[in-house]
């Protein structure tokens, strides 16, 4: 034995000391960690073969590990770690030698780069990454930073560390809308540093609360941590309740658990929203409680105001607070009440399947006492029940074709039960109320007579709804009733778009703000998974910062003001119409819709080919995609080195080897919290990169393996993972903000300055861990 360590524990050493060496060696991480894996092999490998590393097996053919075995206690879970004085034999950690060892490691490594980075499932939500970098990279070259942190300056600077809110606000603004953390740390380092400073300031709150603010990408949707890390949950997940319901004695995790073993991107995006909304409050709070403090080491810095507008604080409550609550619970209250409600006639031409039972009965003895346990024998009782009355009544009912009466039937009855108000028109309604009241609190001295003209305009619209259209309505039918009373509100919607672009504050708002509804509403409200989300958010950078450099160059942006109409016209078509003209009887409705959607399709292409256009010629678009290429293929090199790496690890049993140790712990939590210190350390030395696709694949099948909840686990692992950017000596955003910090700023400075902000991210695990709803309350609202 070497050092008196198993050939095995010897084995880990060596391949963390290679992956510690070749990082720190400054080789490119990327090809450092594929590097490492190789050269621990090497290694490893000739020490084997002079008999140097002997590993310590235990002896499966001795009497006390039949007497354990005849006992009930299953083979997978007997190690030298639960039971040291078993007896062992020596082995070699190859047994049949490291050429074969090599030849499997190969075999693997194409098989693995085959399924995780060419054409896997996981590919289309690893494509994710791609859009959301060339998305967030985008937007830090149109400089909405800029406007961002000068807008918020204004408004939080006269209060008590107002400079320092005002950064964690942008961070999480730009965590929403990037994700990227080396440019907003260092966007925000060369803007809003110097300015601190300058206004007395002291370094360590400025460069703590810039360096943390800027890590809020990794956590805030959409987060490329999220995607990646939730690509391998999945997968992790999935395998790992597999082979915990065969160890139960069932068939499957469906029967097992009740329920699919399923964890997706979008859901855990909705997890981690509120998580990353408290961190930033935390941030903000901090920040906002050290001023109270040391008011002479933040303070308030009167910076001007956001508006040529006086707005007094009724105005402000009446037209900002209390009227779009009013309209929202209003909306909601009349939704309950059924005024409000979807007037669709569409009916499925087959009958619903009759509903199972909760659980499967039809187990062995063994799964039956497991599913007990793990359920309850209420539950089980239950589904026993169900089950018998199911059988009673000659089985689950079969989805069977209706006749044409039937249908005529299903839609006579969807008709008389339909709201009078349809939902469409009630949020088109809302949002040009929201516009109209929004610019009239706005612009208290201005010409209100267009606004009043608008809301009358959506009353009437409303009264037609209520009175003239019916759910028999055709969409065709509806829009042409819809079109004085759209016309009257579009008037005073375009009367109050020139009002609120008068305000600072809105029109350096609105543009990323809608570019985040679009892509977190269309993700959280599973409307459409990631990939096509973080696509039509590329798209939408593209075109806002070519709306910014035409603003700049003092040159009309019409062509992507009407391009981004166009997108709005083709999806409100598309939701309204059925554009299925490849149909056989397809009437002249449609393909008059289908004509304007596909109009409206090629000029929002031309206004995106234009926005590619202004970009280039401004020499903005080569860099970025430069930028976006280097990054994406540093993620793919740094995947395919993982995988090379981890290889190594399983060929001589590490990766059995630390799994064995995590469950010899009986209780679920000590795993969990083994688990998430060693984490934490590694994020002193570690990228979140090398962590997620080294450590996690190792550790994954235990954390997952257990009774906590996926998702909780999955967003404990990203706070954590956060924290890999803070932590000296080694955090990344230390790094870019150091590069960017003035020659006064010292690296002490920085190193106490994140301090504080990195026991914040502890107290946050710990708020986390104490209450898991604040992760789950949103994915269970919202069925994905």
């Amino acid at each position: 034995m070497f050092f008196g360590l198993d050939g095995v524990e010897v084995g880990l050493i060596i391949v963390f000391l290679c992956l510690f060496g070749g990082i720190l060696s400054g080789f490119p991480v990327a090809f450092a960690i594929g590097g490492a894996g190789v050269i621990s092999f090497g290694i490893i490998a000739a020490l084997d073969g002079a008999g140097l590393l002997i590993h310590q097996a235990i002896d499966t053919g001795s009497v006390m590990y039949s007497d354990l075995i005849n006992s009930g206690i299953k083979a997978e879970d007997i190690s030298v770690f639960r039971y040291p004085d078993l007896p062992r034999y020596e082995d070699a950690v190859f047994p049949r030698g490291w050429e074969h060892a090599l030849d499997r490691n190969v075999s693997f490594i194409v098989n693995r780069m085959n399924e995780r980075v060419l054409a896997g499932q996981s590919i289309e939500t690893l494509l994710a990454v791609l859009m959301f970098v060339l998305m967030g990279i985008t937007l830090e070259r149109s400089k909405i930073a800029n406007d961002l942190l000068t807008t918020m300056a204004r408004v939080f600077g006269p209060l008590p560390g107002g400079l320092a809110v005002s950064v964690v606000v942008v961070g999480a603004f730009l965590a929403a809308s990037t994700g990227i953390v080396g440019a907003t740390v260092v966007t925000m380092g060369l803007l809003s540093l110097p300015t601190m400073l300058r206004n007395n300031y002291s370094p360590e709150i400025a460069t703590g609360v810039i360096a943390a603010s800027g890590t809020l990408g990794q956590i805030i949707p959409p987060s490329i941590v999220i995607v990646l890390l939730g690509t391998l949950a999945g997968d992790l997940y999935s395998s790992a309740q597999e082979a915990r319901a065969i160890a139960a004695g069932c068939t499957d995790a469906l029967t097992y658990l009740g329920e699919p073993a399923v964890v997706s991107v979008g859901t855990l995006f909705q997890a981690a929203l509120l998580p990353g909304v408290l961190l930033a409050l935390l941030y903000a709070l901090y920040a906002f409680g050290y001023a109270l403090f040391n008011p002479s080491k933040a303070p308030a810095v009167p910076m001007g105001t956001a508006s040529d507008e006086t707005i007094t604080r009724g105005e402000g409550l009446t037209w900002f607070l209390g009227l779009p609550i009013a309209l929202i619970v209003g909306m909601m209250l009349l939704g309950n009440l059924n005024v409000i409600g979807s007037q669709s006639l569409v009916v499925d031409s087959y009958s619903d399947i009759g509903e199972g039972a909760s659980l499967r009965t039809n187990v062995s003895e063994e799964c039956q006492v497991s599913m007990i346990e793990l359920h309850g024998q209420e539950a089980w009782d239950l589904a026993v029940s169900q089950t018998a009355e199911i059988e009673a009544a000659g089985g689950v009912t079969e989805s069977v074709k209706l006749s044409e009466e039937e249908i005529t039937e299903a839609i006579a009855a969807k008709a008389k039960a339909a709201a009078p108000i349809g939902t469409g028109i009630a949020i088109l309604s809302i949002i040009f109320t929201l516009i109209l009241t929004t610019a009239r609190g706005a612009r208290p001295s201005a010409d209100h007579r267009p606004i009043y003209i608008g809301l009358i305009g959506v009353v009437l619209g409303l009264i037609v709804d209520l009175l003239i259209i019916r759910p028999t309505t055709g969409a065709g039918a509806t829009v042409l009733m819809m079109l004085i009373p759209w016309a009257i509100t579009l008037y005073g919607c375009v009367h109050a778009a020139m009002m609120l672009a008068k305000n600072e504050l809105i029109r350096v708002v609105f543009p990323p703000l809608v570019l985040i509804v679009a892509v977190l509403g269309s993700i959280l409200g599973g409307i459409t998974n990631p990939t096509p989300a973080a696509a039509l958010g590329a798209g939408g950078a593209i075109m806002l910062a070519a709306y910014r450099r035409l603003r700049d160059e003092d040159k009309s942006p019409k062509v992507i003001i009407f391009s981004t109409l166009a997108v709005i016209l083709m999806i409100l078509i598309g939701v309204n119409f059925d554009l299925r003209v490849n149909q056989g009887d397809v009437n002249f409705e449609t393909w008059v819709a289908f004509g304007l959607a596909y109009t409206a399709w090629l000029y929002a292409a031309f206004g995106l080919l234009f926005s590619c256009f202004v970009l280039y010629r401004a020499g903005i678009l080569p860099p970025i995609v430069r930028e976006t290429a280097k990054v994406t293929s540093m993620v793919f090199t740094i995947l395919i080195g993982s995988q090379m790496l981890n290889l190594v690890v399983i060929s001589f049993g590490g990766e059995h080897y630390i799994q064995q140790f995590l469950r010899s712990f009986d209780n679920e939590w000590t795993v969990f919290l083994i688990v998430m210190l060693v984490l934490f350390v590694l994020g002193f030395v570690l990228d979140f990169l090398e962590i997620i696709y080294i450590v996690i694949p190792i550790v994954g099948p235990v954390i997952y393996g257990g009774t906590f909840d996926p998702k909780w686990v999955t967003i404990m692992i990203a706070v954590n993972l956060q924290t890999s950017f803070l932590t000296p000596p080694f955090g990344f955003a230390l790094f870019y903000l150091r590069g960017v910090a003035p020659k006064e700023v010292t690296t002490g400075h920085i190193y106490r300055g994140v301090a504080p902000f990195v026991l914040i991210q502890v107290g946050g695990l710990i708020l986390l861990g104490l209450f898991p709803a604040i992760v789950t309350i949103i994915p269970d609202l919202i069925p994905n």
